[in-house]
């Protein structure tokens, strides 16, 4: 199967604040809760391509995660504010890799953790299917650079 890398795609921009309920025993956000961030950011930026869930269910789409691989590079802690870069990475027929960066919003930019998602797309039937054109376009196509939701492309990893 081929698979076309994406180094140029949009990156959609997903701010989180860490909230006491997050943390565990350490003080720090506990590793499963970087799960639900992602979950998030990745929902947000197929939202900014125009497939919010009103769109995934009304065509009976799902997008289903297969694989997640997540190095956490710096701890996040209570009230720390966090952003979350989403870019579509690749494609294959049915899946789809995205790259996913939490950073600090402090100005830094550093690292808190990184993530490369791949994600199956799944028709009415329950069934893989294509990811469709509409999808591909949306989420590789430059969008208004104005949108707050959209900086520049981040570099390849």
């Amino acid at each position: 199967m081929s698979q076309t890398s994406l180094s140029t795609s949009p990156v959609v921009i997903t701010p989180v604040k860490v909230r006491t309920s997050e943390l565990d025993s350490f003080g720090h956000v506990n590793h499963a809760v970087y799960l639900t961030y992602f979950e998030h950011a990745r929902f947000e930026a197929l939202k900014a391509a125009g497939f919010d869930w009103g769109v995934l269910d009304e065509r009976g789409w799902a997008i289903f995660v297969v694989r997640i691989e997540v190095d956490y590079i710096a701890e996040a802690r209570r009230e720390d504010e966090l952003l979350i870069r989403t870019r579509a990475h690749s494609f294959r027929r049915t899946s789809m890799l995205l790259a996913q960066e939490i950073i600090r919003d402090d100005g830094s930019e550093a690292p808190v953790a990184r993530a490369m998602v791949t994600a199956v797309w799944i028709g009415p039937n329950r069934k893989p299917i294509r990811v469709p054109d509409e999808v591909r376009e949306g989420l590789t196509q430059p969008r208004d650079s104005a949108a707050p939701e959209v900086i520049n492309p981040l570099a390849q990893r």
